[in-house]
């Protein structure tokens, strides 16, 4: 009789890590079991995430928030959502992490180690806005594929590490340097170690911005294991996937960085404005970059039912991509008419702005609060959805929540 076959010593450790626990006996699992823990895995308890969040797909794993679990003017790990494009690392040991910086356009090729990396760099603090570029999608008709997002795909945490310009200028950045992309550590669906599941990037001027950080702590601590520890891109205002999770190694590039997930239709939007279904040839696709003027309302939660004479206090989040949200208003009868809100500054570039309103209705029956920003270029959120686009991304339409008053 052969030999039984057991499991390798990396995937018993993503067990482990998965499960939140030593696996006792794991020396003696056969290959291709999975332990009962994970053949029908709580996502909620794996990620220590809200119960209200909702799980999209778990190959890979994509779990958006609902916007009143987005309350927070930080976001805690347990209401942030979940985008993946591959398979979670295995055998992440932050004590033998490197990170590698190399490319065309690198004077010398340079590796530090995650304590390299924070005792040679000084260290920063931002709040972030990130947001999938496919947040909103779901709204798109003709319908587009992949993930249906509603209005969850966004939040603004903490982030700490060292700025990438630091490290790059460390490592000499040639004169023909125009763009940087990352590498890292997840895995392929495939699990073919050939094929990287994302590789994307962004323009140097991106990349040297002082908030643009290789973040080691989210919230005051090591960034959640789902969100990229232990090191991971931070580059707040621009789509999610240019902010790499697991990164181990950054390549600095003399032309616009051509790995998985950037070319084709991939994060790109037609150049000009196409008709609702129209096929549009990868050459008049332009990259995503700065994402566009959005806000949420967080307080209430959408139907909500208060007493006639009663205020109905709202509160939210809104956010402008490079820029700030200079106005901030409400309407209660469709659009028709608009007051202002009370907005606050950012605490810094970059992170998102908290907005409040009392409103007051005429009479009893059913109404809809909207949601309007504009930003410090004079242009505001359209009120439905804005022009379509074959992948799904940019709505930025206002957001909607449903009052009864009895």
């Amino acid at each position: 009789m052969k030999r039984r076959s057991f499991v390798k010593k990396v995937t018993l450790s993503s067990f482990a890590t998965l499960i939140g626990a030593e696996i006792v006996f794991g020396s003696n699992i056969m290959e291709g079991y999975i332990p009962l823990a994970l053949q029908d895995p709580d996502p909620f308890k794996m990620f220590n995430k809200n119960k209200e969040m909702i799980v999209l797909n778990d190959k890979p794993w994509n779990i958006e928030a609902q916007a009143h679990l987005l309350d927070d003017k930080i976001t805690p790990n347990s209401c942030m959502f979940i985008r993946n494009n591959g398979l979670v690392p295995e055998n992440i040991d932050a004590k033998k992490w490197v990170l590698k910086i190399d490319g065309e356009s690198v004077v010398k090729e340079k590796t530090y180690t995650l304590s390299e990396l924070k005792s040679k760099f000084k260290h920063y603090t931002y709040q972030l806005t990130i947001e999938c570029g496919g947040n909103g999608r779901s709204e798109f008709n003709p319908p587009a594929k992949g993930n249906q997002w509603t209005v969850g795909a966004v939040h603004c945490a903490s982030w700490t590490g060292v700025r990438l310009k630091d490290v790059l200028e460390d490592a000499g950045i040639k004169k023909d340097a125009v763009y940087i992309g990352y590498h890292a550590a997840d895995i392929h669906l495939s699990r073919d170690p050939k094929h990287e599941p994302i590789s994307r990037g962004c323009p140097m001027s991106k990349a040297l911005q002082d908030e643009t950080l290789i973040a080691f702590q989210m919230n005051g601590e090591d960034i959640p294991f789902i969100h990229g520890y232990p090191l991971r891109l931070v580059a707040g205002g621009w789509p999610a996937s240019v902010s790499g999770k697991w990164v181990n190694r950054i390549s600095i590039r003399n032309k616009i960085h051509d790995g998985p997930k950037m070319t084709g239709d991939a994060y790109r939007v037609p150049c000009k404005p196409v008709a609702p279904g129209e096929k549009v040839k990868d050459e008049d696709m332009c990259i995503i970059e700065s994402m566009p003027v959005k806000s949420l309302i967080t307080y209430p939660k959408s139907g909500a039912i208060i007493n006639k004479g009663k205020a109905l206090n709202i509160r939210g989040h809104a956010w402008a991509g490079e820029l700030e949200v200079a106005k901030m208003e409400y309407s209660i009868d469709y659009g028709s008419t608009w007051n202002a809100c009370v907005i606050e500054k950012p605490t810094n570039r970059l992170a998102w702005q908290h907005f409040t309103a009392s409103i007051k209705f005429p009479d009893t029956g059913y109404y809809e609060v909207w949601a309007k920003a504009t930003d410090t270029n004079g242009i505001a959120q359209p009120m439905l959805l804005p022009g379509w686009n074959p992948k799904g991304y940019l709505n930025n339409a206002c957001h909607r929540i449903a009052i009864k008053v009895k």
